[in-house]
C-alpha cells in the first residue's frame, strides 16, 4: 500500500513539473477516436516537439492543484489526454484544432497558455492565429509600405519631369 502511494506521489510530481515547464498545454477528450487516428495525431504532435500523454484524472487534478491551475479540474472528467509544449506556444493548439476539424470525435476542453488557464474557445482562437513566420511577414510588409509608396511617388515625379523636359 505504501509503495503504491509513493509511486502516485512521484507521478503527480512529474505531471506538475510538465505543467510548470510547458509554454502551453491543451486538454482534449479523445473518446471516439480509433487507434489509427490517435496514432496519426501523436505523430503530428511528436513532429512538432509536443508531448501527448494520457494520465489518470485524479493524479492530474492533484498536479494542477500543486501548480495553481485548479481551474482545469472541472474539465478533467472522462478520458482525457494532455498535450504539453515547452517551446512553441501555438503548435499544440494549431495541430489539435486542425485535427479536430477532420475528426469530430476529438474535443478541445481547455488549456494553459503561458501560465494562464484558457477555455476551449481561447485555445481555438490561439490555433487560428497565423504562424510566427506569417506574423513576421505581415509586420515586415507594414513596415515596408511607407518606403514603397515613397519610391512610387518619387518615380512618378521623376517620370513627369522627364516628360516635361523632353
Amino acid at each position: 500500500m505504501n509503495k503504491a502511494i509513493e509511486t502516485k506521489k512521484v507521478q503527480v510530481q512529474e505531471i506538475a513539473e510538465k505543467f510548470q515547464s510547458a509554454a502551453s498545454v491543451v486538454v482534449v477528450d479523445y473518446r471516439g477516436l480509433n487507434v489509427a487516428q490517435l496514432t496519426e495525431l501523436r505523430k503530428q504532435l511528436r513532429e512538432a516537439g509536443v508531448e501527448f500523454k494520457v494520465f489518470k484524472n485524479s493524479l492530474t487534478r492533484r498536479a494542477t492543484e500543486s501548480v495553481g491551475f485548479e481551474a482545469l479540474n472541472e474539465h478533467l472528467t472522462g478520458p482525457n489526454a494532455v498535450a504539453f509544449s515547452t517551446e512553441d506556444v501555438v503548435a499544440p493548439a494549431k495541430i489539435i484544432n486542425d485535427f479536430a476539424k477532420t475528426n469530430e470525435a476529438l474535443e478541445i476542453k481547455a488549456g494553459v497558455i503561458e501560465g494562464t488557464v484558457a477555455s476551449a474557445a481561447d485555445v481555438k482562437a490561439l490555433a487560428e492565429l497565423p504562424s510566427r513566420d506569417g506574423l513576421l511577414s505581415m509586420l515586415l510588409s507594414v513596415l515596408q509600405a511607407p518606403m514603397r509608396n515613397f519610391a512610387v511617388v518619387t518615380k512618378a515625379v521623376a517620370d513627369q519631369k522627364e516628360e516635361q523636359g523632353a
